[in-house]
C-alpha cells in the first residue's frame, strides 16, 4: 500500500491530498529518509510524522485497505512523540 493511503486509512493524517502534501514537503519519513507519496509500506516500517515542531514515529503492524474508525490505530503502535 501506498504511504498516502496509509496515512489516511490509519487516520495520523485526515485527507489522501494532504498526506500527498506532507510527503512531497518531506515531511514523512521512513527509516528516517524522506520519501514520496507513492513509496509503498510494508509490515515493520517506521514511520515518522512531523508535525510543525512535533514528530509521531509509529511501527507498521498490519496492512488492511478498509479499516473502521474504532480498528484504525490497531494497524501501528507509538515508538516516539515529540
Amino acid at each position: 500500500m501506498r504511504i498516502d493511503k496509509f496515512l489516511k486509512v490509519c487516520r495520523l493524517i485526515k485527507r489522501r491530498t494532504v498526506a500527498n502534501e506532507a510527503c512531497d514537503a518531506d515531511r514523512i519519513l521512513i527509516g528516517g529518509k524522506p520519501v514520496k507519496p507513492s513509496k509503498e509500506v510494508k509490515v515493520g516500517d517506521v514511520i515518522t510524522v512531523v508535525y510543525g515542531n512535533r514528530s509521531l514515529s509509529v511501527r507498521v503492524l498490519e496492512i488492511r485497505e478498509v479499516v473502521r474508525k474504532e480498528e484504525a490505530s490497531s494497524l501501528y503502535e507509538v515508538i516516539d512523540e515529540n
